[in-house]
């Protein structure tokens, strides 16, 4: 019995000492894998908001060119924010009108200087640059089938599926977008990022489909990175490298931003840049002069006119969408905007001059009516810098 106690407490020793190895040889899987479980408590999510290079891999964005281009201040009174500001978590806040900074504001402790996460904001950028490739030969058509530029989909989903279908979220892939389920596809997806698998090899790898492609609108996170191997392999070149000369660079961002990535240094496109609240304001003045910017075509206008058409096939009742921008369902006024979970957006208002650049860690995001909330408090602010 002595010898049988022995040997049991050697084993337990061995054991031990195989998992403490393990452990500090996985040490930081493990802990950009507790950061993914805990990124949204109540009490990390708005310093992760603005840290996330801290937890996951990334990729800063080196801006060796860039002349930070100022924009000009005019401020002006806005409506009562106070009530909206605290029941939307609002972290930043800057409003233009007619290319002039108007307002900028800064709430729960963090500062103009922040590098916020896009989420899915980030989606409209990539957007941006398919536009700048199309018109630049490297792709023939958006109705080119994406296994064209993307080989290694063939026998996925995405296979049949075009570059326009995917675009605008219509590619027919099954894919399970629940935030708030361990299993869903969103979250098994944020498990490859954080423990550096490949999305590559992760959007490859599905095979189901919900409808045949270009059928019906679906929002499917997954088809903005599908969208990047279609970029990468018609140009050869990376997202990060192509997204610094053909927008970033001329854009003349205050700061250099930065991507997250998977292991293997691929951008997460959907949802990983991280900029100032200022400079998310730059890509909506951008879009808002139809691609221009100091003088400089950067996409082109017949793109930005068509990205920001209610164009997505199928929709539900109350949504509209086009090339990896939203519409309201409602809206009268040409409306389109950029937006991301937890409120993240970027806002314009063709009709009025105003560009609102929103970030938040607003964990309520999904209830019911957020959306319209912030929307609503939009125009209004646009609206009152409007002089009506």
């Amino acid at each position: 019995m002595r010898k049988f106690f022995k040997w049991s407490l050697r084993a337990v020793l061995v054991l031990a000492v195989i998992l403490a190895g393990v452990a500090f040889w996985k040490k930081d899987d493990i802990t950009r894998l507790l950061a993914v479980n805990s990124l949204f408590d109540e009490e990390n999510i708005i310093n992760n908001f603005s840290h996330m290079d801290e937890m996951f891999f990334s990729e800063t964005l080196a801006l060796p060119e860039a002349t930070p281009s100022p924009l000009l201040a005019n401020p002006m009174d806005m409506p009562d924010l106070s009530a909206w500001v605290e029941a939307r978590a609002v972290t930043g806040l800057v409003v233009l009108k007619d290319g002039a900074l108007v307002h900028e504001s800064y709430y729960l402790d963090t500062a103009d200087t922040d590098l916020r996460i896009s989420w899915s904001v980030a989606k409209s950028f990539l957007s941006a640059l398919m536009g700048i490739v199309l018109e630049e030969g490297d792709i023939a058509s958006i109705d080119d089938q994406v296994t064209k530029y993307a080989p290694s989909l063939k026998g996925s989903a995405y296979e049949g599926a075009s570059i326009r279908n995917v675009l605008n979220m219509a590619s027919g892939v099954d894919f399970d977008e629940d935030y708030f389920a361990f299993n869903s596809d969103i979250n098994k997806m944020g498990r490859v990022l954080a423990l550096g698998g490949s999305m590559d090899e992760f959007a490859a790898s599905i095979t189901a489909r919900a409808n045949a492609p270009g059928e019906a609108w679906q929002y499917v996170s997954i088809d903005t990175h599908v969208l990047s191997m279609v970029i990468r392999g018609a140009t050869g070149r990376s997202i990060k490298e192509l997204m610094v000369e053909k927008l970033l660079t001329p854009l003349g961002l205050e700061a250099e931003p930065y991507y997250l990535t998977d292991g293997y240094g691929v951008a997460f496109v959907l949802g990983g840049l991280n900029l100032r609240t200022r400079d998310y304001a730059r890509m909506g003045q951008l879009y808002l002069q139809f691609g221009v910017w100091n003088g400089a075509q950067l996409v082109p206008s017949d793109w930005v006119l068509a990205s920001t058409e209610n164009s997505a096939p199928n929709r539900p009742e109350g949504v509209g969408y086009g090339f990896q921008w939203w519409m309201p369902a409602d809206g009268d006024e040409g409306e389109y905007f950029a937006r991301g979970v937890y409120g993240q957006y970027i806002y314009i208002n063709p009709t009025k001059g105003v560009v609102i650049a929103l970030n938040s860690a607003d964990r309520d995001f999904s209830e019911d009516g957020s959306n319209l909330q912030n929307i609503a408090m939009f125009r209004e602010i646009a609206a009152k810098v409007s002089g009506e």
